[in-house]
């Protein structure tokens, strides 16, 4: 059974498997990086099987007007379960109807996001990271 948590913020490397588990691309190998992450991030809603973590949704947010969504990233081994959308729900409900919610899609996951409830926008501009 699937738990789902938002009362607690997960460990560098539990982070750090999920997300080299879920194919997601982040700086895995960088650990002192993923804390930093982990430490600035105004949300977590997070997905257990027992002890281990499967899934996370990472956000930043004024809590007033717009959110974040930073990191989606689901386990391989449970994908096509729902996971990802009941993260995304249960992200959507703690911050409520005034707060947009907006994320930079991997072109792979680019079908997944309408599949969720989110729309296309294409008045976005983005500075892109050197590394």
């Amino acid at each position: 059974m699937i738990a789902y948590r938002t009362d607690c913020i997960p460990d560098a490397e539990a982070v750090r498997r999920v997300f080299a588990a879920s194919g997601i691309r982040r700086p895995v190998d960088d650990l002192p990086r993923i804390r930093k992450m982990i430490e600035h991030a105004d949300l977590f809603v997070t997905a257990w099987e027992g002890e281990t973590l499967i899934g996370l949704a990472r956000a930043l947010t004024d809590y007033a007007y717009c959110c974040y969504l930073s990191d989606l990233a689901v386990d391989r081994a449970y994908q096509h379960r729902g996971i990802g959308r009941e993260l995304v729900a249960r992200l959507r409900a703690l911050l409520g109807e005034e707060v947009a919610l907006v994320l930079l899609s991997a072109p792979e996951a680019m079908g997944f996001y309408p599949k969720i409830g989110f729309d296309k926008a294409d008045n976005a501009f983005i500075i892109r990271r050197i590394r």
